[in-house]
């Protein structure tokens, strides 16, 4: 089980993810509200701006306060260094 850092030493299973989204559109705002009321959201900012708002196939939903570029690249180099094994 491969883990991304997600930011403030907080991780989800890369194995795990579907998508990475930005939360800013309307459906996305509605994911996180749906989610929320099904006690199925995972807060993972700090307090800080949600950035990134990661999809699990689980149907949890998990928010970031780090850049969507910046856990995609972790997800990257995640995969790349289980290729080489």
């Amino acid at each position: 089980m491969q883990l991304i850092n997600i930011g403030f030493g907080n991780m989800v299973s890369a194995g795990r993810l579907i998508a990475l989204v930005t939360p800013e559109s309307a459906p996305v705002k509605r994911i996180i509200q749906e989610a929320r009321d099904k006690g199925a959201l995972i807060d993972a900012t700090c307090g800080r701006r949600t950035r990134t708002v990661l999809v699990m196939d689980s149907d949890h939903v998990v928010l970031s306060a780090v850049a969507p570029e910046t856990v995609g690249a972790r997800f990257e180099n995640n995969s790349e260094v289980n290729s080489d094994e």
